[in-house]
């Protein structure tokens, strides 16, 4: 592969010394073109809160606390299969100014670049059953609902790892009928 992300991008839990704080999981999945065929080398970028629901970043002015065993960002690429897989935290929800008593449900977001499309792709991944869901203005911006349903992900007891970490599913597809929703350019 021509695209290289190193030995630890893809494991976040793994970038500091220390063991970060939160529920351990584990993300997997395909990337597929518009035929469902998988697609491989696709650079696969994550980011997002830590179990608190914390961005390490200047901009969150959410009182939450940091961890300081997370960063809250990683990278794979996919193999010929179009897989892929994250070990990271659960993130946690986070209040946001957008409207009174306004709440991001948990999510990652995902950015995908590969030779098979042009623009760089931005996607957000959601946890099944999340509270949130009803009262969360960009979740519900996807107006079909069986598309915001693809950007569910789905826990997996057959991934799950005994006494490590939970199994969750997410496959991302291009373009299509089964299309995964993408953001817009701004």
């Amino acid at each position: 592969s021509e695209l290289v992300s190193g030995p630890l991008d893809s494991d976040l839990t793994r970038q500091h010394e220390g063991e970060p704080i939160g529920e351990r999981i584990t993300v997997r999945g395909h990337v597929y073109d518009t035929e469902g065929k998988p697609l491989r080398d696709t650079l696969v970028e994550v980011w997002q809160a830590n179990s608190a629901g914390r961005y390490l970043h200047r901009w969150d002015r959410w009182p939450a606390p940091l961890d300081p065993n997370f960063s809250g960002a990683g990278r794979a690429v996919t193999d010929d299969q179009g897989r892929y897989t994250f070990t990271t935290i659960k993130p946690g929800p986070y209040p946001w100014g957008n409207h009174y008593n306004a709440w991001r449900p948990a999510h990652i977001h995902f950015s995908l670049l590969g030779r098979a499309f042009t623009q760089r792709l931005v996607t957000q991944m959601y946890f099944p059953g999340d509270p949130f869901f009803p009262y969360d203005p960009i979740f519900n911006s996807v107006r079909d609902e069986q598309a915001r349903e693809r950007m569910v992900s789905r826990f997996s007891i057959h991934g799950t790892v005994p006494n490590w970490a939970a199994a969750y599913e997410f496959d991302i597809c291009l373009r299509g009928p089964g299309a995964t929703p993408f953001e817009e350019e701004h």
